[in-house]
């Protein structure tokens, strides 16, 4: 009886050390689909679905399909038919969940509105649009928010200027909300003055943002581009 049971620990380990293992299928699609794709890309991992035999190929934050032998290539959402369900978003939203608790808020500018209890970070270019847009209309309408801006310079050279600069102004959350929503420019910064510009961008690859704005919420999840004060105020309300 003894011997059956640890027999059956054994076997259960053994399981649960292959959940999330590669099969050999997968891993040959993977070898199959990475010369397919050109220029250089990246997989990095495969995996069967429950979806009329397709199999996911995740490349950073993305998802795209293909079939068992890696010959048709599908780009796009998968949607429950009966439910309306997303299930591309869904795992989408699983494989980009980050831990909040794990970003270097030091290195963000810090808005403080009312009571500040909700909390999230977002990554924005100074040159960006829709960012200008985020912080006038939507930032403008919330309250009882605390928001951490990391300045992530991916539109153009002098966004690492202008967030030099900013970053090294007397009251930094002033300066961006001047450039941000007026359009006033920070005074040139000291030469001496150091900033957080490459580490941000580090972060920001190594979190797969890849445009701006991009909005990270205490639960880990995220939400890509600028959205309007109802959506961010039912985003916020749905966190537990």
């Amino acid at each position: 009886m003894r011997k059956s049971k640890f027999a059956l620990l054994l076997l259960s380990a053994l399981m649960a050390s292959c959940v999330g293992a590669e099969t050999p299928t997968e891993a040959g699609i993977k070898k199959l689909i990475e010369p397919r794709l050109g220029g250089g890309a990246k997989v990095d991992s495969v995996k069967e679905t429950p979806y009329s035999g397709l199999y996911e190929v995740r490349m950073g934050g993305d998802i795209l399909y293909t079939d068992k032998t890696a010959t048709y290539l599908f780009s796009g959402h998968i949607y429950n038919a009966k439910t309306s369900v997303d299930l591309t978003r869904e795992r989408l939203d699983e494989i980009n969940r980050i831990k909040f608790s794990d970003l270097p808020l030091d290195k963000a500018v810090k808005l403080v509105k009312g009571d500040g209890k909700r909390v999230i970070a977002v990554f924005e270019d100074p040159n960006c649009g829709y960012c200008k847009r985020f912080r006038q209309n939507t930032i403008k309408a919330m309250d009882n928010i605390t928001v951490y801006t990391f300045m992530y310079n991916i539109l153009a050279e002098d966004s690492f200027t202008k967030s030099k600069n900013i970053w090294c102004s007397a009251d930094r959350n002033k300066a961006w909300d001047d450039w941000m929503v007026s359009g006033k420019a920070a005074p040139a910064a000291p030469a001496a003055c150091n900033t957080p510009n490459d580490a941000v961008l580090e972060l920001g690859h190594k979190l797969n943002v890849t445009g701006t704005p991009a909005i990270f919420f205490t639960d880990g999840s995220r939400v890509p581009g600028a959205i309007d004060a109802r959506s961010l105020e039912a985003k916020l309300s749905s966190i537990k």
